[in-house]
């Protein structure tokens, strides 16, 4: 098994601010740049190159170890695609959750080819056009929109894999369904949100 890339070993910076610059450029719509500007306001120089590397680097990871966290999706998933040009090629990107909206997984292919369920599994795959059915995968494409538009330009498929792939935890990790809570509870839970990702990234593992 691949050892996952850890930010403690042999970096110039803490693991603190190497997640830190993860997390912001994931959680949300920002640039390298942006995230760049945000540390500096905190006495943190670092370039916006040294933090596209970091997220390069420990995001997938990151991403993992959330997975890991997550309670065990249902046997009925939901699929929507969108489609996006990559250096004017159109590509479909799927996206699958299950029925509280959590992102499972998302694939970026050129064709539009669903691959089914073996039949010895018991998960359902709904590709309806049922608005109450589809809608919250719909949304869920919204933050990938969003974040597209601030990327300007995906350079490849491989890029758009890598990056979504991680980006789906690590955001919505840390947006908890706010409108199915009332503000105590979203405030416990955007709370725990925190101290998982502390202790998952930021504290060192003893082998």
């Amino acid at each position: 098994m691949k050892r996952l890339p850890d930010p403690h070993y042999r970096h110039r910076f803490p693991a603190e601010i190497v997640s830190h610059a993860v997390w912001l450029y994931h959680a949300f719509c920002l640039s390298c740049r942006d995230v760049e500007l945000m540390l500096a306001e905190r006495g943190v120089v670092v370039s916006y190159e040294t933090i596209r590397r970091w997220c390069r680097k420990f995001a997938e990871a990151f991403a993992s170890r959330l997975r890991r966290r997550r309670p065990r999706p249902g046997d009925r998933w939901h699929l929507d695609e969108v489609l996006i040009r990559i250096r004017g090629v159109q590509y479909y990107l799927w996206r699958a959750v299950d029925r509280d909206g959590v992102v499972l997984d998302v694939l970026v292919q050129s064709r539009r080819i669903i691959r089914q369920p073996s039949r010895r599994s018991s998960r359902t795959l709904n590709t309806g056009k049922s608005r109450y059915l589809t809608n919250s995968t719909e949304n869920s494409h919204q933050p990938t929109r969003q974040r597209e538009r601030r990327m300007k330009r995906i350079k490849s498929p491989r890029q758009a894999q890598q990056f979504l792939s991680a980006r789906g935890p690590i955001h919505q990790h840390s947006h908890p369904s706010r409108h199915l809570m009332s503000a105590a509870e979203y405030r416990v839970c955007r709370t725990n949100a925190f101290d998982v990702w502390k202790q998952e990234m930021c504290v060192r593992t003893v082998s």
